[in-house]
């Protein structure tokens, strides 16, 4: 029997996509990077993603590009990016960021007329629709995860338009997976449910600050540290995901490992819950996009197709570094913050900035990504904090960056 079938099943049937399945997205989006990209392209991206992405880009020994984005969302903005980078770009990724879509349909566009192919990202969106249509059926490829809304804190999968191209994908990715352990998979299988235990006892704050103490967390900050000298001399080794695993691996050290049938089971039992899920997070979503935190495009989206099951719903603040320590003290540790852009973060060095990056900085600067299953105690917390609400049409364009004297949390998961 395939490795995963029965997970692969359900995907391709909600999809109506051929899918493979992978122990991580970040492994599945290396799979479509190496299969349709040769080394050098120049993959056009949003600067305001997940590091992880940037460096499996590298690892597959292509150049990252980054694009002017929406300052309500994050996702690119096509009609943004200069004419001069859409003819000097290979391919092109989409984020979704916290579910919310990117505009893809025009990106779609702009690849066909380009010859170039079209990638999504969709760690963030299982669940949510454009037109009528699945995100991750747009592009060439489409890397799923099921840590996000599956809540199984391993497993994805690779989306593709034909079984020819899913069984060479089949063959690359089982020459890139290492064996996995019984101990591995006994972990992966206890630690969403330590993770609900510690939510259900209300011990977040106490478990939070303790590891924060200890050490056990693999990021000091938003953004794990870059090295910059020995990212530089991984480059003459690209593409090789062995070189840049240092990076691709932080926060899901088994991405690349065989998975048993104790962890496939238990995500299988996970997908069969997947609809409810889906439909709790549109009711918070609903609530969230109520508030005066809520951005524009999030309450206009909601007004119009109903309430998308985001994975986070990205809320709009003033003081938001202060604000996620705070935060801490209700009982939640707010994670997935892209702060700074990648641009910011990595340099021209081993990106190529944006033209425009005010609007990437400026949305990963007053972004609160909220767990739309916690709406009503997020809610609660906000209101009894004063929050203020932030506009980016009453920013300031050419000085955007607040205060950086508040000491950075780094992104743990939503607690």
């Amino acid at each position: 029997m395939p490795y995963g079938s029965r997970l692969t099943a359900e995907m391709t049937r909600r999809l109506g996509r051929e899918c493979l399945y992978v122990p991580s997205a970040r492994l599945a989006l290396y799979l479509a990077l190496r299969r349709w990209c040769r080394p050098g392209a120049r993959v056009l991206m949003s600067p305001v993603n997940d590091d992880v992405i940037l460096f499996v880009v590298l690892a597959a020994g292509l150049r990252p590009v980054q694009a002017p984005v929406s300052v309500w969302d994050g996702n690119i903005d096509p009609a943004a990016v200069p004419e001069s980078t859409w003819r000097n770009v290979d391919a092109v990724l989409t984020t979704n960021l916290y579910g919310v879509p990117d505009r893809v349909v025009e990106l779609r566009r702009r690849c066909e007329q380009l010859g170039i192919p079209l990638f999504e990202d969709v760690a963030h969106a299982i669940g949510t629709r454009v037109a009528g249509q699945p995100i991750g059926t747009f592009g060439k490829a489409a890397a799923f995860s099921l840590s996000k809304h599956v809540a199984g804190m391993a497993g994805g999968f690779l989306a593709v338009e034909d079984t020819v191209t899913r069984r060479e994908l089949e063959r690359l990715r089982d020459e890139l997976l290492v064996p996995g352990r019984l101990r591995g998979d006994i972990a992966t299988t206890l630690r969403p449910l330590a993770r609900s235990a510690v939510r259900g006892l209300r011990l977040v704050r106490p478990v939070w600050r303790t590891m924060r103490r200890l050490g056990l967390l693999e990021r000091d900050t938003f953004r794990m540290e870059l090295h910059p000298r020995r990212l530089a001399d991984c480059a003459r080794r690209a593409p090789s995901l062995s070189a840049y695993e240092p990076w691709v691996r932080v926060d899901l050290h088994g991405f690349r490992e065989r998975h048993g049938a104790l962890v496939r089971g238990q995500l299988k039992l996970r997908m069969d819950r997947l609809d409810g899920a889906l439909a709790r997070r549109s009711v918070g979503v609903s609530l969230l996009a109520s508030t005066a935190w809520a951005g524009r495009a999030l309450r206009e989206r909601t007004a119009e197709d109903g309430p998308p099951p985001l994975f986070r719903v990205p809320l709009l603040v003033q003081d938001r570094d202060a604000l996620l320590d705070r935060l801490v003290d209700h009982g939640m540790v707010c994670g997935y913050v892209y702060d700074p852009p990648l641009d910011d973060y990595a340099g021209a060095e081993f990106v190529e900035p944006s033209p425009d990056p005010s609007a990437a900085r400026w949305f990963a600067s007053h972004t609160l990504p909220v767990d739309p299953l916690l709406a009503h105690k997020v809610v609660r917390a906000l209101t009894k904090e004063r929050v203020r609400p932030a506009s980016p049409e009453a920013r300031h364009l050419r000085n955007p960056r607040r205060d950086r004297d508040v000491p950075q949390a780094p992104p743990a998961p939503c607690c």
